[in-house]
């Protein structure tokens, strides 16, 4: 089966937390998460994880928080459920993380865990063209929808209608980000002609 990381790398606001937002570029940064409140009085903050990949929040040397350009060191990072508690350079108060409270928390690509073979991260998905294997066009791929037991690929046609496709092998079975195509075998129900 083909796996889908997500990351939220949003040029817009994203309709759902679990869902990402994509820009037609590859982004140079991606979200792992959202600062929720502060830990404790020191500056420690909590920071909800949007990543499939928490214990690489632990090998983490450095943050962008917000839209800032420059990074903060991570100093001290450990992991509760689904937070992140982390110290972060230049936050030292409680006070000073309710001022960023919200934000979100992004990586380097270079620093995100990496994908093993038929892995793609959501922005790598969308905006690919969806062919049938005869060649013919089904639409773009304009959204990912998570239900837990698979992913299913919104793909939508030149007149604004939306098909939904699960992310099996069966149904999808080549994804080629480098030549901006996904193949799928359209579903057929009972009934169809």
């Amino acid at each position: 089966m083909t796996e889908v990381t997500p990351d939220f790398e949003p040029e817009r606001e994203p309709e759902n937390e679990e869902q990402d937002a994509v820009s037609e570029e590859t982004p140079q940064r991606l979200v792992i998460g959202r600062i929720t409140s502060p830990h404790g009085v020191r500056g420690e903050l909590r920071m909800y994880i949007y990543s499939h990949f928490p214990d690489n929040i632990l090998e983490l040397e450095k943050i962008y928080i917000g839209d800032a350009s420059e990074p903060r060191k991570v100093s001290r990072s450990r992991l509760k459920d689904n937070l992140a508690i982390m110290r972060v350079e230049g936050i030292t108060s409680r006070e000073m993380v309710d001022e960023i409270r919200d934000e979100l928390v992004r990586i380097d690509l270079e620093d995100a865990a990496p994908l093993e073979e038929g892995e793609f991260y959501h922005f790598e998905i969308i905006g690919l063209t969806a062919l049938t294997e005869e060649g013919e066009l089904v639409g773009t791929v304009t959204d990912i929808i998570e239900t837990g037991a698979n992913d299913v690929y919104v793909i939508t046609d030149d007149e604004g209608a939306e098909t939904l496709i699960p992310a099996l092998e069966d149904v999808v079975p080549t994804i080629d980000p480098e030549a901006g195509t996904m193949i799928i075998r359209p579903l057929s129900y009972s009934g169809e002609a």
